[in-house]
């Protein structure tokens, strides 16, 4: 079993046990832990503030890597699928049409089956899910939505510094995957992913240490469940 396939198996098991806690209780069952979402530069060292930001939380962070390999499994689909509960199954069809009639414009069955494993995602809650575009696919009102940067020379250093690259190397890396992940957010959904308007809270990480970023993320999610709670209050 690679890791990969153990960190899935993992959060699996941890959703189930969240729901059958969630059905035994005998008052109404808490909802579950929201979702956070991060979209990095690369060499901001935002998986790293992910990771971080994860731990400070009692989540899981589920990398792009995880994301595709649950998308692109009909049976690791179908697991995710029958872990929600009955009435949000039900209405999971209808909230994926609406994604791909109008935030997205790639129709395509990746496409199709990336939002419905996000929108399940955010249902399960207690996770930290990085890259992919799960800003745009689950909108303002599902989770916390962050955009992790960094100025392009600290990006270098940073890379050079941590994954043992040379500076020519770094460059490269950084222009094209700037470039993959612009061209991504640019054909699935119509959209520019600096475009600070799709995030909650636009983090640069040029002079500030990640443990002190990690405080203000915190602090930024529970202001904005707390005022979410409140508009489900105002319209029940």
């Amino acid at each position: 079993m690679t890791s990969i396939e153990a960190l899935i198996n993992r959060q699996f098991l941890l959703w189930q046990r969240q729901q059958g806690t969630r059905e035994e209780s005998p008052e109404a069952p808490a909802p579950p832990p929201p979702i956070v979402t991060v979209s990095r530069q690369t060499g901001s060292r935002g998986s790293y503030f992910a990771s971080r930001l994860a731990l400070k939380l009692d989540f899981q962070r589920l990398h792009r890597e995880v994301i595709d390999a649950i998308t692109q499994s009909t049976g690791n689909r179908k697991r995710i699928i029958e872990s929600l509960d009955e009435h949000y199954r039900s209405e999971l069809a209808m909230l994926v049409e609406g994604v791909l009639s109008g935030q997205a414009i790639d129709n395509s069955d990746y496409v199709r089956h990336l939002c419905e494993v996000v929108l399940s995602m955010s249902r399960l809650g207690g996770v930290v899910l990085v890259g992919r575009g799960g800003n745009f696919i689950l909108g303002p009102k599902r989770g916390l939505h962050i955009r992790f940067v960094c100025p392009r020379r600290k990006r270098i250093s940073n890379l050079v510094t941590y994954k043992g690259l040379s500076p020519d190397q770094a460059a490269t890396e950084i222009d094209r995957s700037d470039a993959m992940r612009r061209e991504f957010a640019k054909k699935v959904f119509d959209a520019d992913i600096d475009d600070p308007r799709h995030y909650d809270l636009v983090i640069n990480a040029n002079y500030i240490d990640v443990e002190e970023l990690v405080d203000v993320a915190v602090a930024a999610y529970k202001g904005k469940m707390d005022k979410l709670a409140h508009l489900d209050d105002d319209r029940s």
